[in-house]
């Protein structure tokens, strides 16, 4: 079954959708022009850390000897995954494996609101199930992204869309509006645009959506979207998103930067890598690239599978351990790859599972019975130990401590020279001197 017959048959909704179409890339095995671990972990201490000062005092005066035990709680960088399966796995038991598992790794989920199944009957957007998914993951310290508003491929082009484009296009503007009003205050990012860059090809995607966007061409169909999307809810961070990583995407978003005031605040980048990891040197020039337009990088959709392809065309095997180590491997080195660059601000992984993914490839960090696989492990390591801030320090005479610390948030717990003990959350950020004055 090819990838457009899958997305078009009746198995659209649910699991179907848990990775919208994932385009291939041009596989490049990790190759000798690999940067050392020891220099990306200076451009991960350079760009990922800040400088700053915390003075503690009481009455306006310095403490002086107070002993403090740092450790941060959360990243300023985002790492996520796609929340799709949330409240769709059978087993009670393997939903709250999924669910622990996933709040312990991340602090950022996409959630989908792919048209075609989101609004399947006109006029009945499915907003129960997307409610229920931002309450979860608020809940536990996640913040939200939708993915997507506006695409041409069938699943973000329901059959019941009329012929008239002029009709289309109400219902499509209607849509962006409806959906950032409805959930400002909850969900503050959104891919606005997806793939928009193969307009006006009319080959790619046989969908009313698409014989639209090749009326208006790419610019004009992402712009109109993205004017909407900043006028509904103008502090919302707008993406423009593509699995194309050429010139000609890279001269959509040259084109939407002209505007004044900016139309979009960071460029989205896929990553689905079914056939083999970028090799370093693919993945910093597409990095460098992109970030020249003058915005923040995210990856939206990264995949790396564990399992071999086992037969032609979308025939993909079960996870292997020889894979699963490899998989492993490959992650970390990509992840360590994107925390050094300074313009990347944002990784999404693509199905956390193997349970219900898409084409049924062993893309997730979990397999099909929630235990983790070697990446899961690695990353949780990377994500929540080594990259992560902890210190034990005690105040000078003027009641001051200087730190280098990941960005984020982070918890104080402080024992006074009488012994009482106290504790404080702060937020520090890589972009600015931070001077933290706390009170106690």
């Amino acid at each position: 079954m090819t990838r457009r017959t899958f997305l078009q048959s009746g198995l659209i909704s649910g699991a179907a959708l848990s990775s919208a179409w994932p385009r291939f890339a041009l596989a490049t095995p990790a190759g000798p022009d690999a940067v050392p671990t020891s220099d990306l972990q200076r451009e991960i201490d350079r760009n990922r850390q800040a400088d700053g000062l915390i003075t503690v005092s009481a009455g306006g005066k310095p403490i002086t000897g107070v002993h403090v035990s740092l450790e941060q709680v959360s990243h300023e960088f985002l790492f996520g995954c796609n929340f799709f399966q949330f409240g769709r796995i059978e087993n009670a038991d393997l939903e709250e494996r999924y669910r622990q598992q996933f709040a312990a790794l991340f602090n950022f989920c996409t959630l989908g609101f792919y048209w075609a199944n989101f609004e399947s009957r006109r006029g009945s957007p499915g907003y129960d199930y997307i409610d229920r998914s931002v309450a979860w993951a608020q809940a536990h310290g996640l913040r939200c992204k939708g993915h997507p508003l506006v695409w041409d491929h069938p699943a973000s082009s329901p059959r019941w869309l009329p012929s008239d484009h002029a009709e289309v296009a109400a219902l499509s503007d209607a849509r962006v509006r409806d959906i950032i009003s409805r959930y400002r205050g909850r969900i503050e990012i959104w891919d606005v645009v997806n793939e928009a860059t193969h307009l006006p090809e009319k080959t790619v995607n046989h969908t009313t959506m698409a014989e639209w966007g090749a009326e208006l061409g790419s610019v004009e169909y992402t712009r109109r979207a993205l004017k909407i999307a900043r006028s509904t809810n103008p502090a919302a961070t707008l993406l423009v998103n593509d699995y194309r990583t050429d010139d000609k995407y890279h001269a959509l978003l040259a084109a939407l930067r002209k505007e004044t005031p900016s139309l979009f605040d960071v460029v989205g980048i896929q990553s689905h890598m079914h056939g083999g990891t970028w090799d370093t040197r693919k993945t910093k020039e597409i990095c460098d690239r992109f970030a020249g337009l003058g915005l923040p990088l995210h990856f939206t959709e990264v995949t790396i599978l564990s399992g071999p392809r086992s037969g032609p065309g979308e025939n993909w095997g079960d996870t292997t351990p020889e894979l699963e180590t490899r998989q492993a491997e490959d992650v970390a080195r990509f992840y360590t790859e994107l925390f050094a660059h300074p313009a990347v601000e944002a990784i999404t992984w693509w199905d956390f599972s193997d349970y219900h993914s898409w084409q049924r490839a062993a893309a997730g960090f979990l397999r099909k019975d929630m235990s983790p696989k070697p990446v899961y492990e690695e990353l949780l390591r990377l994500v929540k130990k080594q990259w992560w801030s902890r210190k034990e320090f005690t105040t000078d005479e003027k009641g001051q401590a200087a730190l280098r610390l990941f960005g984020g948030k982070h918890r104080l717990n402080f024992t006074l020279p009488n012994g009482e003990k106290m504790t404080r959350d702060i937020s520090w950020q890589r972009k600015t001197s931070n001077a933290v004055q706390i009170s106690l």
